[in-house]
């Protein structure tokens, strides 16, 4: 695997890590404040924000910054998903259509900068 496509590959680890938090937050907000609950989820919460700034800030030795900076917005499909599955949320067309177009773009930054070997 090349090393280009690796560090992609963890970029997108990183980024649903990242949408994990939005799970924990949305799930707090449902406890009693200062619970034991609440702690625990903020806690993990604090605890998944911490490493990602420390992956986030490895990862851009290895990635260019406008891929990742495009990458991050695969969050917006992991939260969606998320609502979806663990919230039983429900979604209109636009977020279908919002959720491709995202996932459009993200593909045309990643290899739209590349050059082919001719």
């Amino acid at each position: 695997m090349k090393k280009k496509t690796l560090a992609f590959v963890w970029l997108q680890v990183i980024i649903f890590m990242n949408s994990i938090c939005g799970v924990c937050s949305k799930t707090a907000a449902s406890k009693e404040f200062l619970s034991f609950e609440w702690i625990v989820l903020y806690g993990i919460e604090i605890f998944l924000l911490g490493v990602y700034a420390i992956l986030w800030q490895q990862i851009l030795k290895k990635v260019d910054l406008n891929v990742a900076y495009a990458s991050k917005a695969v969050a917006l499909i992991w939260g969606t998903m998320w609502g979806i599955l663990l919230f039983h949320e429900t979604i209109s067309w636009n977020n279908i259509v919002g959720g491709l177009v995202v996932l459009a773009g993200v593909i045309l930054m990643v290899t739209g900068g590349e050059k082919k070997n001719e």
